[in-house]
């Protein structure tokens, strides 16, 4: 212990003292001090300084010892002052406690007392406001059953509706047997209005006959405001029945056996609604309340009986049906469809919601400009027969189709109609080609497309707009395979079918004429005429894919988005890539039949005959000569085609 404390104490108070090292040897130190003989003399000197320090050492202790005793005492003294206030803080946090317990009881107390006066109000009030609900609807049952007697509409509207609003608080309370009589009260009044309603409709507006009164009744009015807060059932029936009614001589007026109810006098039926629509606002208007939208209703309730009828009547008479006859139809019932579009908003249709194409962005493809807008776009119909077209229905127009769906099964004949004046048109444009010979060679207008391509995709783009103004559906389908099948035959019998023949036998040429021949004396194995042909038919055929491939994104465009699917012309656009084909083959074909003779006399050259070296063989003067007489009337004749230009160089090379 005293080592450990010694070491402490030296790491605490460094000292340089010999004696306060751990390490100490006495003899070392001994050394130290008498290193001499001579230093003995001092012994006693030193031994009484080494004693008084050993008695300061011992002072030292003895007071460090002393202190630590009194330090004990008071160390125990300051823990039992310590334990006596804990005590003391212990018993005031008791206390402390006690008290709270106490508050938080009479607290408890007084706030019972608050909740069962809180209870006793609430219910009071619940009890005040239940027996006043209750006095409003005996009193209002008892009021409405008079007022029910005496037709007083105009009173019951108000008073129902409020009635109404007051057994719905009583629903809990249904089974109390008086609660249960009233709300059976409320309902047999309800009932009797509404056969009473009904009643009064049909005397005002009688099924039979068509003949009607002057001008409403202000009964009749209130009536309206009795039915809004009715069963929906009975607003639908006076609906109905009043259409009926209103509809009755329209349908003896246009009955099937009738000569006006036929398609060339479709406008009067049209006519006709319009006349009723105005009578009817002006006598009526303000008999019905404007929620029921019942102008609307009638039109809607005319267009559907309208499309039932004319289906019946073309099922029946089918064969008499011409596309003319059909187109003016079909023309002013879209015309009468978009008049109502303008006229009303759509509400009160239930049978499917409009589809809203979505609008292409700007393109130079030709078939997005303004379909209507052109001259190419005149209807079949000449102009004295019907009206100018229109453009396509807008797109949110909800009443597009209410009538005229029913003209789709029997587009078949406009579609046969288009498909024969195809077929006439492709006879023309062969009879014209065989009447006209093949196009002049015009090499400073780089190779034209011949006029019937434009025609076709003319006709093609006046098609497509006016079926698509008759239908999106199937008969957009149809239309599409009659345009593939006639972009088939321009292709083969107005393109292909007019390329020039290759011969077999090339009459070929002899080493002697090679040898001499002059500059401009070999004639190419195509004429000048037939080379700018076989230009022509490729830059037409050109034309011909590029615009096929926008004829392909028009119509998928113009047809319904379940249809899209169907339509692929895939198929055509490679029909015209293989004319294509063909025709740079050709071409190709031609210079190098025309070269050949010169390379076949270059390869049976007698080299050992040669004693001079010239400055150019006469086979390398002939393939220079039979190029230069092809390729710039290629190059000029397919300027406006440079990269089927470079495909022929190439295929050449």
């Amino acid at each position: 212990i005293i080592n450990s404390f010694s070491s402490l104490s030296l790491q605490v108070f460094p000292s340089q003292d010999p004696l306060d090292r751990a390490d100490f040897n006495a003899v070392e130190y001994i050394n130290a001090l008498f290193p001499t003989e001579q230093s003995l003399a001092n012994i006693d000197e030193v031994v009484n300084k080494i004693r008084l320090k050993i008695r300061w050492l011992d002072d030292n202790i003895r007071t460090v010892v002393r202190g630590q005793t009194n330090v004990g005492q008071d160390g125990r003294q300051a823990l039992e002052e310590a334990q006596k206030a804990i005590q003391q803080l212990f018993g005031k946090i008791k206390d402390i406690k006690d008290k709270a317990e106490k508050s938080e009881q009479m607290v408890k107390e007084i706030t019972r007392d608050i909740k069962q006066l809180d209870h006793a109000k609430r219910h009071l009030t619940t009890s005040i406001t239940t027996l006043n609900h209750l006095h409003m609807l005996a009193g209002g049952v008892d009021s409405l059953e008079a007022m029910t007697r005496r037709r007083q509409y105009g009173e019951v509207a108000n008073l129902l509706q409020g009635v109404v609003n007051v057994l719905e608080h009583f629903n809990k309370y249904m089974g109390i047997p008086q609660i249960r009589q009233l709300s059976e009260r409320v309902k047999a009044a309800q009932n009797e209005l509404g056969q009473q309603i009904l009643a009064d409709f049909e005397e005002a507006f009688p099924s039979q006959g068509t003949k009607r009164p002057g001008g409403p009744s202000n009964v009749l009015r209130d009536a309206c405001l009795v039915a809004n807060v009715l069963d929906p059932r009975i607003k639908q029936e006076i609906i109905k029945k009043f259409i009926k009614q209103h509809l009755s001589e329209y349908l003896v007026l246009f009955q099937e056996n009738q000569d006006v109810a036929w398609l060339d006098k479709i406008d009067r039926r049209y006519a006709w609604i319009k006349r009723q629509l105005v009578d009817y606002e002006e006598k009526y208007g303000r008999m019905f309340p404007q929620e029921w939208c019942m102008t609307e209703r009638i039109a809607v309730e005319f267009c559907h009986v309208t499309r039932t009828e004319l289906a019946k009547i073309m099922r029946t008479r089918a064969k008499e049906i011409e596309v003319k006859l059909l187109l003016f139809a079909i023309q002013r019932t879209t015309n009468f469809e978009g008049l109502l579009a303008k006229r009303f908003s759509g509400c009160t249709l239930t049978d499917g919601t409009v589809k809203k194409p979505e609008v292409p962005p700007p393109s130079t493809n030709p078939f997005l400009e303004d379909e209507t807008g052109t001259e190419t776009d005149e209807i079949v119909m000449e102009k004295s027969d019907m009206d100018k077209p229109k453009k396509p229905k807008v797109p949110d127009n909800p009443f597009h189709g209410i009538v005229s769906k029913c003209f789709e099964p029997h587009l078949y004949v406009y579609i046969e109609s288009q498909d024969k004046n195809l077929s006439e048109l492709i006879d023309r444009f062969v009879a014209d080609f065989k009447a006209q010979g093949p196009p002049k060679p015009n090499v400073d207008e780089g190779g034209a497309v011949l006029p019937s391509c434009a025609d076709l995709f003319v006709y093609y783009k006046k098609c497509m707009v006016q079926c698509s103004q008759l239908s999106t559906g199937e008969p957009m389908i149809a239309l599409t395979t009659i345009f593939q099948k006639y972009l088939r035959e321009y292709a083969w019998k107005i393109l292909s079918g007019n390329l020039p023949k290759t011969t077999s036998s090339s009459g070929g040429l002899t080493i002697t004429s090679l040898l001499k021949e002059k500059e401009g004396s070999e004639v190419a194995k195509f004429t000048l005429e037939e080379l700018c042909l076989i230009c022509s038919i490729l830059s037409t055929a050109e034309y011909c894919l590029a615009t096929t491939q926008q004829l392909e994104e028009k119509l998928k465009e113009k047809v319904d988005a379940s249809l899209v699917e169907r339509i692929n012309l895939t198929g055509e656009m490679d029909t015209f890539s293989i004319v294509i084909s063909n025709s740079i083959q050709l071409l190709v074909q031609d210079l190098d039949a025309a070269c050949d003779p010169a390379l076949t006399a270059m390869s049976k050259m007698q080299w050992q005959n040669v004693e001079h070296v010239g400055d150019q063989s006469p086979y390398v003067t002939s393939v220079i000569l039979h190029i230069k007489q092809n390729v710039p009337i290629i190059r000029d004749n397919l300027a406006s085609t440079r990269k089927y230009f470079t495909q022929f160089c190439i295929k050449f090379a």
